[in-house]
């Protein structure tokens, strides 16, 4: 009886390789696996291991992802619509996998997907710069060619942000770690008092200008920090330090509209505009 029992479990191992899971994405392969490489092979039925199958899963998911992208305001001060992006319909995949799995052939499996939809759309954006609630100007060296170059990185970064009402800001969420990698050249920045040099030196100026911006627009500031040496370009104590490793700057959005900001950089200035809708209120007040 032994016997009988481990030829079949051999003979259905055989089986079970010969057969393969593959998955396209638009009439193009993504993904193949062998049926074996799910199953638990037990003596009266067969299980799928789930810990492979999630790894599958998520290899398809990698292939097949697109990003949805928000709506813009150009440099001419024109709405670019945003993109509709895509990812595995993983419910849908998951009927078809098993209805044909333990068919004893190669399955072929079109991946489903579902539409990701932007937070931000052409409508909304429109919607949210009519109204100016809060401005703030700073100045910088132009000679300074890295320390510029880093302030230029970091305000594209932040421009076009839309923070929905009771969603919190982080400057360093938003920018990311800065690196070479980035762009983010080495110049001059503050640290524990001493002027020293570090990649991204100089993104404080954003920081500091977006914190005087967004303070005018009657934002809640939670967390803010003034660097431990006075800088030249906004009042004392009217300043935000930022690392990746440490300070950050943040805010929520306690108005009933959504808020737009929008920052550029030019002829030595950091100009940071912050937009709602006509009919923002600040539910603090």
């Amino acid at each position: 009886m032994m016997t009988i029992i481990a030829a079949f479990i051999v003979w259905f191992s055989q089986v079970i390789v010969q057969n393969e899971v593959i998955v396209t994405f638009d009439g193009q392969q993504v993904a193949s696996a062998q049926k074996s490489d799910f199953t638990v092979p037990l003596l009266e039925e067969q299980i799928i291991d789930t810990r492979n199958y999630t790894q599958f899963i998520k290899r398809i998911n990698e292939k097949i992802y697109q990003k949805p992208l928000n709506a813009t305001i150009n440099d001419q001060g024109s709405i670019v619509p945003g993109k509709v992006g895509i990812q595995l319909h993983q419910e849908k995949f998951k009927e078809q996998f098993y209805r044909h799995f333990f068919e004893n052939s190669t399955t072929q499996i079109e991946a489903p997907v579902v539409e990701i939809h932007p937070k931000v759309d052409t409508e909304l954006l429109a919607n949210i710069r009519t109204h100016k609630i809060g401005q703030y100007v700073t100045y910088f060296n132009q000679n300074k060619k890295a320390r510029a170059h880093n302030i230029s990185l970091a305000g594209e970064a932040i421009n076009n942000h839309v923070v929905f009402p009771g969603e919190t800001f982080s400057f360093n969420e938003v920018v990311g770690k800065r690196t070479k990698e980035k762009g983010y050249l080495p110049a001059p920045e503050i640290v524990k008092g001493e002027l020293t040099e570090g990649i991204g030196g100089g993104i404080c100026q954003i920081s500091s200008t977006l914190f005087n911006a967004v303070d005018r627009a009657g934002v809640k500031i939670l967390e803010r920090y003034s660097h431990s040496k006075r800088v030249p370009y906004v009042p004392p104590g009217r300043d935000a330090t930022v690392s990746w490793y440490g300070p950050d700057f943040t805010f929520k959005n306690s108005l009933n509209q959504p808020l737009l900001i929008q920052s550029k950089t030019q002829n030595g200035q950091v100009i940071i505009e912050i937009y709602s809708s006509d009919i923002v209120e600040n539910r603090n007040e």
